[in-house]
């Protein structure tokens, strides 16, 4: 066994993110002597509890999340192509779905400050339109759309157009593929156009929001097409533990490692930590206190066998908080049970779905994060059994045929991982204070979309090279401007389901 080895960069975790940095580094950048460590295999840890879902529609102050994101799906559709689509990238969109007349305002808005940030413009199809008026910003990247949608904004810096909208239809989004020529999003508040298009959705609906460059694919393709190459490029994978890093005089010098068959220790003058769950505690093998924490996110899979979800459904969000569905019976017994009484509260928004497989699959994928409060990581992971009966329920609002479910579920399979997050719920992608030491982590449930982007980021952090405009934004440095610090205290939305 080698006791010591040295390496160009060490990476510490071999989640989607540790392996988008060394696939950077080597296949782009050329370097060739760049080791991965971590005790698990690699993707098994979060990356594959995802629902794998990517999206450009996010929320500001400022465009450096949309940006981000807007460059990963471009990265993951140079990757798509270059593989005939081993990735499985598809582009059916993230649907959201409200009963809630009041809510279509908070849509118009939502969609006008995303086609602002450069998500795309806006189309709208039904009642309403007429309160809203044109915008016709085109954001950074190259559009194609200016002849085809209509912009909509109550923004005051946007130019402003009287133009009415004629002769706009709604386009439904393909079962396959990624290549559309619409982004932006469509908000529908015409009921037979709902009823067409979903009519699955629950009869109560009034509006649904359809984020267009949106879709999901295959993490473990993803990663492993990544990885691969990464390894035929000069990475080197090490099974093992992260014992300590090693720091003189403010710089990083080597790393410490505990794993049958593994070097004891590797010298290096550079080092990313891109733990996962465990950013914060290598973090403080740094001698760091980083700003994260950690909250439990549980996904539930069951056998749709009525098909009461068709298999070409986009991702399916419910935006109203929702009280679940029982019988008087049934609700007199959780009243009497202190244990069970708060099943009867009124949940939060954002249940969310999507079909799952091939089109012979009848698998559907649900989630629901009602409890957001920060906890240690712990594996295997703790999981509430009370989970899947509340997430079907809370679904069924939006999805009423699921009720035919109730009491006879087919058995679930239940997983989950933490989601690492900033206050802000933005990731920390750039140098640490410690010298040679770099941060890829916080990415809390978006880090399979970002990683394409963030692996880039890092990369250019890390070998000097040019950096992007949005760059500064997902830096550790930004804690230490007072005008950020402001923002914080009234930062809005997170954007996170």
């Amino acid at each position: 066994m080698m006791h010591n080895q040295t390496a160009d960069v060490v990476i510490c975790g071999a989640g989607i993110a540790g392996i988008a940095a060394a696939y950077h580094l080597t296949v782009v950048h050329g370097l060739r002597n760049v080791v991965l460590v971590d005790e698990h295999p690699p993707l098994s840890l979060t990356s594959d509890k995802s629902t794998e879902c990517y999206r450009n529609w996010w929320p500001g102050p400022g465009d450096a999340m949309v940006a981000l994101m807007n460059r990963s799906v471009d990265l993951m559709e140079q990757l798509a192509d270059a593989t005939d689509n081993r990735i499985g990238l598809n582009r059916r969109g993230y649907l959201f779905a409200t009963a809630d007349e009041a809510r279509i305002a908070d849509f118009r808005a939502a969609a006008a400050e995303a086609a602002a940030l450069g998500a795309g413009p806006l189309r709208w199809h039904g009642p309403g339109f007429a309160d809203h008026r044109e915008t016709g910003r085109q954001g950074d990247r190259e559009s194609h759309h200016s002849g085809l949608a209509t912009h909509f904004s109550s923004s005051p810096h946007l130019p402003i157009s009287s133009s009415p909208i004629s002769g706009l239809s709604y386009q439904p989004a393909e079962f396959q593929g990624y290549r559309s020529r619409l982004d932006g999003a469509d908000i529908i508040t015409d009921q037979g156009l709902i009823r067409q298009h979903f009519p699955y959705l629950s009869e109560r609906t009034v509006a649904v929001l359809h984020a267009r460059r949106a879709g999901w694919f295959s993490a473990q393709q993803l990663g492993m097409t990544m990885l691969e190459a990464a390894r035929a490029h000069g990475t080197r994978l090490i099974t093992a533990r992260l014992e300590g890093v090693e720091v003189q005089n403010g710089r990083v010098q080597a790393v410490q490692l505990r794993g049958e068959g593994a070097p004891q220790r590797i010298a290096t003058e550079h080092f990313v930590n891109a733990a996962g769950p465990g950013f914060g505690a290598v973090g403080r093998m740094l001698g760091l206190e980083l700003p994260v924490f950690n909250e439990l996110h549980i996904k539930v899979a069951f056998t749709d066998h009525l098909g009461v979800v068709p298999r070409h459904a986009p991702m399916l969000i419910w935006t109203d908080p929702t009280p679940l569905s029982w019988t008087d019976e049934e609700r007199a017994t959780l009243r009497e049970s202190p244990e069970m009484a708060w099943l009867l509260q009124t949940f939060p928004s954002g249940v969310h779905a999507r079909p799952e497989g091939g089109g012979n699959s009848n698998i559907l994928l649900i989630l629901w994060t009602y409890h957001t409060e920060p906890v240690e990581p712990t594996f295997p992971i703790r999981l509430d059994p009370d989970y899947p009966e509340v997430a079907l329920r809370g679904l069924a609002e939006m999805l009423p045929g699921l009720r035919a479910y109730f009491g006879r579920t087919p058995p679930p399979v239940v997983d989950g991982g933490y989601y690492t997050k900033t206050r802000e719920n933005r990731p920390l992608i750039g140098p640490l204070p410690v010298g040679g030491a770099y941060a890829m982590g916080a990415f809390s449930g978006f880090g399979l979309m970002a990683a394409c982007a963030s692996g880039e980021l890092l990369a250019a952090h890390l070998t000097g090279s040019p950096l992007p405009h949005y760059a500064p934004a997902f830096a550790l440095s930004r804690y230490d401007d007072p005008a950020y610090q402001l923002l914080l205290e009234n930062w809005g939305a997170s954007g996170q389901l």
